[in-house]
């Protein structure tokens, strides 16, 4: 059984359908599963991410989880947003506390969470610190870091590198790889939008082509390259070419 399962998403924005976002769009992803979503701009995927995270409603089909559809926003399934979306007023470690709002844990728990969280991904020593002594990739591991805090089974990522310098955002996508490799983790499977084909092939099992809006699924691709990539090999560039060849052709 798929651990999410998109079945046949509409989203319009007005109840005319004048204005059809997405059509007809249907995917899964599965355990060990990192899926990307690559589309022309504006033809939904950060909406289409938001459906499966339970935040907005489609206007038709179903998402599910583990068989069972998502109405609202639960537990098993947490987000990164592409501009960190971090609270300025808050320190590191209660931003990252944030993710276990509705945990069962008591502050003692809670705050050890965090710490080990915040050590994990490098960010030791900067607990107490507020987001505003960070730079964007330490932003951005301490927004990983609040997102998985509660052991979520599926990560949604919109973007969560495009803002980064190139550096930085590699060191991030092999930390995100390891993160479904590593057994003391929970994640069992990354959903991520992305405009960047490269960063794709490079990270993915699976990836979903969508065409311009109305978007649907113009191909779903499997890559069964072995990680970590090499990106000058003949193998990954004939694979970024032709989906970029494929992303940019007529619907």
């Amino acid at each position: 059984m798929a651990l999410i399962d998109v079945r046949n998403i509409e989203f319009y924005y007005d109840p005319a359908k004048e204005f059809k976002i997405i059509d007809d769009v249907s995917f899964s992803a599965a355990r060990q599963e990192f899926v990307s979503i690559i589309g022309p701009s504006g033809c939904g995927k950060s909406t289409l991410l938001r459906i499966i995270a339970g935040l907005i409603p489609a206007n038709g089909g179903s998402v599910a989880y583990m068989g069972k559809r998502i109405a609202a926003p639960i537990p098993q399934i947490s987000f990164v947003f592409q501009d960190f979306a971090l609270m300025p007023w808050l320190t590191n470690i209660e931003n990252v506390k944030l993710g276990l709002t509705l945990s069962s844990m008591n502050d003692g728990q809670k705050e050890k969470r965090a710490i080990e969280l915040l050590d994990q991904f490098g960010l030791k020593g900067f607990e107490d610190s507020y987001p505003n002594v960070l730079s964007g990739g330490m932003k951005q591991r301490v927004g990983i870091a609040r997102a998985i805090a509660s052991n979520p089974k599926v990560l949604l990522m919109d973007e969560p590198f495009s803002s980064l310098d190139e550096l930085t955002a590699n060191t991030l996508r092999a930390d995100v790889v390891y993160m479904l490799k590593n057994k003391k983790i929970s994640v069992d499977c990354v959903i991520m939008v992305t405009h960047n084909v490269e960063e794709a092939v490079e990270l993915s099992n699976k990836i979903v082509v969508l065409s311009n809006k109305p978007s649907h699924v113009k191909r779903i691709e499997a890559i069964k390259l072995k990680y970590p990539r090499d990106k000058h090999s003949k193998e990954f560039i004939s694979l970024t070419d032709r989906l970029f060849a494929d992303l940019t052709a007529e619907q």
